[in-house]
């Protein structure tokens, strides 16, 4: 069966029929997205980000069993976590699934471009197109709370895992971390857009119609952003769901305090006002304070707090 093709350009119809559909709005914003979705989130495939993709799977997962002979990414967007893993060392063959097809088609584009054996399929997450006992390795950054019905995506991982097959979700957000992060968002938002309506900052000012498309954006962003994790209840979802070895990290609260402003100052203000130097000052500053928060505050305040949770378990 041949895939569907990406939609790029939602019409006002489909844009209002999204708001009460998240499988919809999924397809819409992440068709949207795809064409600029690295550059919004600073994602490349490179050491940085290879360094990162492979220190959040060993965190939760450890080294054994690497590099996996076969994996497969669920929700995979522009394949991030997926492509930056193999080049880690930690997988050798990989395949991306989404329900976006523009981003499929980025993330194939982003693999044939680093030279990696992928291949990749349009997926609903609850609805998997591949058989059972199918891979090694299952992995999803910043997937989980995009999918409306979690613990059956979770059965369907298992049933493609191979026996003894491991899963590895990370990048999804706490019930607590997503509320300030979000409230520090909107806030620096609403800064940047009315600071830089006085004539001296103009120049730092993005063209109205630009400004106005982040916002629909956005608004459709709210609908496809549809759970937020408490790290007790996602274990039990997933011991539910029949995994075993199931263990929950969190990571990211000092770096996510300074991470959410940065990120929405960026989207805010013209791309071309952001030098290389002030790009690796916000790169630095985030490295310091994910140490701090994995070297000291990690220790001392609940998990609950951090922003990001991730979560490993493996098929029986």
């Amino acid at each position: 069966m041949t895939d569907p093709a990406p939609h790029p350009h939602a019409t006002e119809e489909e844009v209002q029929a999204a708001y009460s559909d998240p499988k919809l709005a999924n397809i819409l914003y992440h068709d949207w997205e795809a064409g600029t979705y690295d550059e919004k989130w600073s994602i490349s495939y490179d050491e940085r980000c290879i360094s990162y993709a492979t220190d959040v799977f060993n965190a939760v997962a450890g080294e054994d069993g690497q590099p996996y002979p076969t994996a497969m990414e669920l929700g995979s967007g522009t394949g991030f976590f997926l492509l930056n893993l193999m080049q880690g060392g930690v997988i050798k063959k990989g395949s991306v699934t989404d329900l976006s097809p523009g981003m499929v088609q980025v993330a194939l584009r982003n693999a044939e471009n680093l030279g990696l054996d992928v291949d990749g399929r349009v997926a609903d997450a609850e609805r998997i197109p591949y058989p059972d006992d199918s891979f090694d390795l299952v992995v999803g950054h910043a997937v989980l709370h995009h999918i409306p019905d979690v613990p059956g995506a979770l059965r369907e991982v298992l049933r493609v895992l191979k026996p003894g097959g491991r899963f590895v979700f990370a990048g999804e957000p706490t019930r607590i971390g997503n509320f300030y992060a979000r409230k520090l968002g909107q806030l620096t938002w609403w800064l940047t857009t009315n600071v830089t309506k006085v004539p001296a900052l103009n120049g730092w000012r993005r063209p109205q119609e630009e400004l106005d498309e982040s916002s629909r954006a956005a608004a459709l962003e709210a609908v496809v952003d549809i759970h937020t994790f408490d790290p007790s209840e996602l274990e039990r979802m997933a011991l539910g769901a029949g995994a075993v070895d199931v263990r929950a990290v969190t990571e990211e609260f000092s770096a996510a305090l300074a991470g959410w402003p940065i990120r929405t100052f960026e989207a805010a203000v013209p791309q071309e006002k952001l030098t290389v130097r002030w790009r690796m000052f916000a790169y630095h500053l985030w490295l310091r304070l994910s140490a701090l928060d994995k070297k000291v505050l990690a220790k001392v305040l609940p998990r609950e707090l951090f922003y990001n949770v991730m979560i490993t378990g493996t098929k029986p």
